[in-house]
C-alpha cells in the first residue's frame, strides 16, 4: 500500500531527501543503482549480465516486505551517522511514526517500515540496506560480485559451495536486522552456457524485469552457441500485453491515426528504451500484437477498408511513408507478418 503524503510533508520530505542525498550518495557501494543519480536499473542489468558470463553461480535474492519491514532504531541510527541536523532527525523520525489515513478515514498504527510514495522513502531505504546488505557484503564477503536495486540484489559466486555459504550467511544477517529473505524469490542459479555444462535445479532467474537464462546466440562466425543473456521476461511481457490490451485501441476510432500515436508512443517508447536493451527481438511478438490492433483500427474506422487484407496494405503503405509515426515501428519493420 502506498502511503502518500499531505502536500505540506511532500516538500518538507523532498528537502530531506536532497539533505540526505548529499551526504550518503559519495558513501555508497559502487554496485548500489537503486535511487541514486546517474544510475539506473539498466546499468545494474548490464552489469549483472557481464559478471553472469564471467562466473559461474549467482544468488537471486529479494526481501519479503522490506519497506514494510525496516526497523526504525536502526534506520534513525543510520541517518544520525551521516548528519547532526537536528530538523532532519526530527522529522524523519516523526514521519517514520506518523499513522496511515485508511480510505474508509480511520488511522493504522504501524510500528516499523518507510511508507512506498512518500519523497524520502527511496533515500532511506537505500541508507538502511547500505548498512545492512553492503558493507557487510563488503566486510564478510570482498571477494563475492553483487548488484542491488532497493531490495532486490543478485550476487555472483565461483563454486556452488560458495554460493550456499553466502545465502546462508545472509538469510542469518537479515534476520539480524528485522528483515527476511522471500522464499520464492530466493534461490541458486546455475549460469549455464555451451561451456558449463551438467545440470541443476535453477538455471535462470529475473533481476529487474529480465530473465537470464541459457540461450542461443551466434558468435561472429556464424556459429550457434550457448550463453547466459537477459531478455524480457514472462511477467513483465504479461504486464505491459494487458495494459495494451486496456487501451482497446481497435474501438477508438473517434480519432486520427496521428493521434492515436500520440497517446501510445510515450508508453511504447519506455517499454522499447527499457526492455529493448538486451535481445530487442525478444519484443516483436508483442510489438506485432500493437499492429494487428492498429490494423483492426483501420477496419472499423473505414468501411471500404473492413476486408482484413485492405487494412493491413494500408497499414503497410502507411508505415513506408511515415516510418516514424509509432514508436515500434523502427522495430518491426515488415507488417506483414501480422
Amino acid at each position: 500500500m502506498l502511503g502518500i503524503p499531505a502536500v505540506a510533508d511532500r516538500v518538507a520530505q523532498t528537502v530531506v531527501a536532497r539533505h540526505l542525498m548529499r551526504r550518503v550518495d559519495p558513501v555508497f557501494h559502487p554496485d548500489s543503482y537503486g535511487y541514486r543519480p546517474g544510475r539506473s536499473a539498466l546499468d545494474a542489468v548490464e552489469r549483472c549480465r557481464e559478471r553472469g558470463w564471467k562466473r559461474d553461480w549467482a544468488v537471486e535474492f529479494d526481501i519479503a516486505k522490506f519497506f514494510d519491514s525496516v526497523s526504525w532504531d536502526l534506520l534513525v541510527k543510520a541517518v544520525e551517522v551521516h548528519t547532526d541536523a537536528v530538523w532532519v532527525k526530527l522529522y524523519v523520525r516523526r514521519w517514520l511514526a506518523a499513522p496511515l489515513v485508511m480510505p474508509d478515514g480511520s488511522l493504522l498504527e504501524r510500528e516499523r517500515g518507510t511508507r512506498q510514495g512518500a519523497p524520502v522513502s527511496p533515500v532511506l531505504a537505500n541508507l538502511f540496506l547500505h548498512y545492512a546488505f553492503d558493507t557487510w557484503m563488503s566486510r564478510e564477503f570482498p571477494t563475492v560480485w553483487f548488484e542491488r536495486y532497493a531490495d532486490d540484489a543478485v550476487l555472483h559466486c565461483v563454486t556452488e559451495r560458495q554460493a550456499r555459504q553466502v545465502l546462508a550467511a545472509l538469510a542469518d544477517r537479515m534476520v539480524d536486522v528485522g528483515l527476511q529473505l522471500h522464499p520464492d524469490k530466493t534461490r541458486i542459479v546455475y549460469c549455464k552456457d555451451s561451456v558449463r555444462r551438467g545440470s541443476f535445479e535453477h538455471t535462470a532467474f529475473t533481476f529487474l524485469g529480465y530473465t537470464f537464462r541459457p540461450r542461443r546466440g551466434r558468435n561472429r562466425h556464424g556459429r550457434q552457441f550457448l550463453l547466459f543473456d537477459p531478455a524480457i521476461s514472462r511477467e513483465a511481457l504479461t504486464r505491459i500485453g494487458r495494459e495494451v490490451r486496456s487501451w482497446q485501441l481497435h474501438f477508438r476510432t473517434g480519432i486520427s491515426f496521428g493521434e492515436l500515436a500520440r497517446r501510445i508512443n510515450p508508453a511504447v517508447a519506455g517499454w522499447i528504451n527499457y526492455y529493448g536493451r538486451f535481445r530487442p527481438w525478444e519484443l516483436l511478438p508483442f510489438l506485432m500484437r500493437i499492429d494487428a490492433y492498429l490494423v483492426r483500427w483501420i477496419r472499423k474506422k473505414y468501411k471500404r477498408l473492413t476486408a482484413k487484407r485492405k487494412a493491413l496494405a494500408k497499414l503497410q503503405e502507411i508505415a513506408r511513408r511515415y516510418p516514424r509515426m509509432f514508436a515500434h515501428w523502427r522495430l518491426t519493420t515488415d507488417a506483414c507478418s501480422i
